[in-house]
């Protein structure tokens, strides 16, 4: 395997707004009666709008039409005081030697304010990419397609870091090589998946050694 690109997710990713967006939904919707966890782990990846029917299946009431603009609005006051990148990312990002991006099924100016609050644009410039301004979600490949096109790197030679089973099946049906980033690593991963819990250890699995820590 020659890795001459790697791909990124956001959320939950690099970032660590998983809880935070799925925390502005219980903040809306008073009478969502699930917790925290279980928001994350029944929407993790999913397009806003599928994760809004969900939702409504689940309180058996339809939302506002205008729900987005105002959960957008939380997520983003959210973001400003408590997002964090994940841990070792910066230190991980740094060693990368080769091309890599974002490739997000948010909107590009959430994907941007995340990036900037995390001090994480300067590792990816302009190689970002939105879902919404390509037309594809995850887990069709599109997006990562997209991505690789634009860097000009073949499919075959690109790495796709993902937390979401979208992701993971969007990064396969690319034909590129998926490594699924768990810090929990609760269930094994599927065929053809490298899984891995911490940020510090994606470098090594690309064959680029880190230094120590001090």
């Amino acid at each position: 395997m020659t890795i001459r690109c790697v791909i990124f997710d956001l959320d939950g990713t690099p970032v660590d707004s998983d809880g935070l967006c799925n925390q502005a939904f219980l903040d809306l919707i008073p009478e969502l009666d699930l917790t925290l966890d279980e928001m994350v782990d029944r929407f993790r990846g999913r397009k806003l709008d599928r994760i809004i029917q969900g939702i409504e299946q689940t309180i058996s009431r339809k939302l506002p039409v205008e729900f987005a603009p105002p959960y957008r609005a939380r997520v983003a006051e959210l973001f400003e005081t408590k997002l964090k990148p994940m841990p070792g990312v910066h230190q991980m990002l740094a060693a990368l030697d080769c091309p890599m991006c974002i490739a997000s099924s948010g909107p590009m100016a959430k994907i941007r304010r995340s990036l900037s609050v995390s001090q994480l644009a300067p590792f990816f410039g302009s190689h970002v990419f939105s879902s919404y301004d390509v037309g594809s979600w995850k887990p069709d490949p599109g997006l990562f397609l997209h991505a690789a096109s634009t860097l000009g790197v073949s499919p075959e030679h690109c790495a796709v870091v993902e937390e979401s089973p979208p992701g993971i099946e969007a990064a396969l049906a690319a034909g590129m090589s998926p490594f699924l980033y768990s810090p929990t690593n609760s269930t094994p991963p599927p065929p053809g998946v490298v899984q891995f819990s911490h940020m510090r250890s994606l470098p090594a699995l690309l064959g680029i050694q880190l230094p120590p820590l001090n």
